[in-house]
């Protein structure tokens, strides 16, 4: 548990979009930096589906965040201006009410008895804890992965509510592969004899079941053009083999069980359940009757989509969607197509393409530099040749509103080759 957590304690019940209403609902989170007196720097950070709050390391908990990278003083999200805030998702396990929490009414773990939850219910209850800080109106909103698509629930159900919008390797909704594939992760989960309908030892649970999943979800989160690279045809070392005909003989095995291994350890088989079953129902065209109509009332000044050649569970043609939607409703929007090879999980890992485009949009709102110079720091130009980035190619897509809201233009660049830091 971090040491940097905070509790907000929602008071009264607290009603779900499905249905049902939960009881002491509480919301974990984890802030950096300061709120300023306007009160009008804050900044929104909704996560993926297993991270907790700890985005970032602190004086409090100086252990690295999931995000490390990104935030923090002269980073992309710079603590110096931003008061920058990270939620646990309700229906987690990390802090926040989920269904591994006691249900007050019977104090047993609400597990299978928790009711259906959505990213509505998730950006609600992020709503609710911005409120109690309060914050009534976002600099910047900020999801990737499951947490865009939170994002995108927040601010269609609070039009208005957030100045900027920062979306990264999420969608308007689910296809129908990425939910074919949670939809056996759960299977596989829901099928283990240990899961027990849902009255499985804590510390124990389904421990195939969950292994299973997290190693589907980790092909699924990468790419086989990385773990060509990183892996090829390697062979496990003679001493680690197992003693059957069928034990793990390539590292890639390995790797997947390692990740397993580290994943039933911390995340608990019903919040894992719950929070994909929400990842599948999320869905924007129930805002307003199409995804157009959705993306024309989130009421923002201003956003960037961001998305990688390789996702397959977010596959980039739902980034460009996303995008053109944002163009055609008006709002400025930069569509960033990173190169990486780690697929989704890119965001994680590949920080030094990730990095400059979220300090570009994070800075467009800062006084302009002069001259020549300061007019290529600001459209982009010359991060490939910091030190930091070592991006070999970038190729970036700019969509921005026509003037009768109607359409977008598009504008085509290959970028700049990168400069070699030393």
């Amino acid at each position: 548990m971090s040491g940097a957590r905070r509790i907000f304690r929602i008071p009264g019940r607290f009603g779900m979009r499905r249905g049902g209403a939960l009881d002491e609902v509480q919301v974990a989170y984890e802030s950096w930096g300061e709120l300023n007196a306007a009160r009008d720097n804050a900044v929104l950070i909704f996560t993926g589906l297993s991270p907790s709050a700890h985005a970032a390391s602190s004086a409090a908990d100086p252990t690295p965040g999931w995000w490390e990278e990104m935030i923090g003083p002269s980073r992309p999200i710079d603590t110096r201006r931003f008061h920058v805030i990270c939620v646990n998702s309700l229906g987690s396990c990390f802090g926040s009410t989920g269904p591994a929490s006691p249900d007050p009414a019977t104090g047993a773990p609400y597990r299978l008895d928790f009711p259906v939850l959505t990213l509505e219910d998730v950006a609600a209850a992020g709503r609710r804890l911005l409120e109690h800080l309060g914050i009534d109106v976002l600099h910047t909103l900020v999801g990737p992965s499951m947490g865009g698509m939170t994002a995108l629930a927040y601010a269609a159900q609070n039009p208005g509510k957030a100045r900027r919008l920062l979306l990264i390797s999420c969608a308007a909704r689910a296809l129908p592969y990425a939910i074919a594939l949670r939809s056996l992760q759960r299977e596989m989960v829901l099928q283990d004899p240990a899961f027990a309908a849902g009255r499985y030892d804590a510390a124990a649970g389904p421990l195939p079941g969950m292994r299973m999943a997290r190693k589907l979800g980790m092909i699924t989160y990468r790419s086989a053009r990385e773990w060509e690279q990183r892996f090829g045809r390697e062979r496990i070392a003679q001493e680690r083999q197992g003693g059957d005909g069928y034990a793990p003989d390539f590292e890639i095995e390995s790797y997947l069980e390692a990740n397993a291994q580290k994943f039933i350890g911390q995340f608990d088989p019903a919040c894992y359940l719950a929070l994909s079953r929400a990842s599948d129902l999320f869905d924007l065209a129930e805002h307003g009757g199409s995804v157009a109509a959705g993306l024309g009332r989130l009421g923002v000044e201003a956003a960037m989509v961001i998305g990688v050649e390789t996702d397959v569970l977010y596959p980039i043609h739902q980034q460009r969607e996303l995008a053109a939607g944002l163009a055609q409703a008006g709002v400025p929007v930069v569509l960033e197509e990173l190169p990486c090879i780690q697929g989704h999980d890119a965001f994680l890992v590949d920080m030094d393409r990730f990095r400059p485009p979220v300090a570009r949009f994070f800075a467009q709102d800062q006084p302009r530099r002069r001259g020549l110079l300061g007019q290529l720091l600001d459209d982009g130009r010359l991060d490939a040749a910091l030190p930091e980035s070592r991006v070999q190619h970038r190729a970036r897509l700019h969509i921005a509103g026509a003037a009768d809201h109607r359409a977008g233009h598009r504008i085509a660049d290959d970028g700049i080759a990168a400069l070699q830091g030393p």
